[in-house]
This record gives structure tokens, sequence and C-alpha cells, in this order.
């Protein structure tokens, strides 16, 4: 399981974060917590919930079966 919650974690954080773009516009953009962006980006140990996945997916007007998609899950 650690392993696949690394992946999504991964996923965001080089595909959608980036090193150029602020993790407090991230977080506005997206409706969660600038932590949970920092966490995301940062934190090996971080375990990303379902509910501030969604809430991701939702900002990006896309599925969370079409997310996992893209993850290659």
């Amino acid at each position: 399981m650690g392993d696949l919650n690394r992946k999504i974690c991964d996923f965001i954080a080089n595909e959608w974060i980036g090193e150029t773009q602020a993790k407090t516009e991230f977080a506005l953009n997206h409706n969660i917590d600038e932590k949970t962006v920092r966490r995301i980006y940062n934190d090996e140990n971080y375990t990303i919930t379902l509910y501030t996945l969604n809430k991701i997916c939702e900002a990006r007007n896309i599925k969370l079966s079409e997310f996992f998609k893209l993850v290659g899950l």
C-alpha cells in the first residue's frame, strides 16, 4: 500500500505541482491546505486521503478513475 500511496503523491508532486509552482498557489487552486501540499511534495511518509485526492481531482475537473489512469494504476 505504501508504494501505491507514494506513486500517487509523486505523480501529483512531479506532474502537477512541479518545482516552479508555489505550494500556496496549488493549495488555493485545488481547495486544500498548503500544509497538505507541502506534505505531498516533501514527506515520504505522508498518506494522502481519498478525500484530499478527490478534492484535487474535482478542482482539475477529472474523475478519480481518470486520475488513476494518468498515474498508471
